[in-house]
C-alpha cells in the first residue's frame, strides 16, 4: 500500500508564498510522475502542476510564472513553492503520484488528503 501526506498548507494575504510538500511512503518500487491538483467546493479537480521522472514539466496556465514544482526522486517527496498567490488560488491541494508498487504489476494514481490554501485579499 502507497500513502502521500501533504504538508504546508495554511492562510496568507495575496502576493504572499506558501511552500507545500508530500512525501509518499509505502511499498514503492517506482513513480513515474507526481503532481499537485486542486479542487473548490462544486467544482472538478484541476492539475496544477507536474514533473515526470524524466523530469518533464507541466503547468495549468494560470500558474505559469509564479508556481515551481520539484523532486527529490531519493525521498520519494514532490514539492510546490507558490508565490505571488492570489485570492483565487484558494482551493484544497492534493497531491498525486502514479505508483508502481513492490507487488504490483503496473502503475496506479494514488492521491493525498489534501491541505487547505486560502489567499486573503
Amino acid at each position: 500500500q502507497v500513502e502521500l501526506v501533504e504538508s504546508g498548507g495554511g492562510l496568507v494575504e495575496a502576493g504572499g508564498s506558501l511552500r507545500l510538500s508530500c512525501v509518499a511512503s509505502g511499498s514503492i518500487f517506482s513513480i513515474a510522475s507526481m503532481a499537485w491538483y486542486r479542487q473548490t467546493p462544486g467544482t472538478k479537480r484541476q492539475l496544477v502542476a507536474q514533473i515526470h521522472s524524466h523530469g518533464g514539466l507541466n503547468y495549468a496556465d494560470s500558474v505559469k510564472g509564479r508556481f515551481t514544482i520539484s523532486r527529490d526522486t531519493d525521498k520519494n517527496t514532490v514539492s510546490l513553492q507558490m508565490n505571488s498567490l492570489r485570492p483565487d488560488d484558494t482551493a484544497v491541494y492534493y497531491c498525486n503520484a502514479d505508483v508502481m508498487g513492490h507487488s504490483d504489476t503496473g502503475f496506479k494514481y494514488y492521491w493525498g488528503r489534501g491541505t487547505q490554501v486560502t489567499v486573503s485579499s
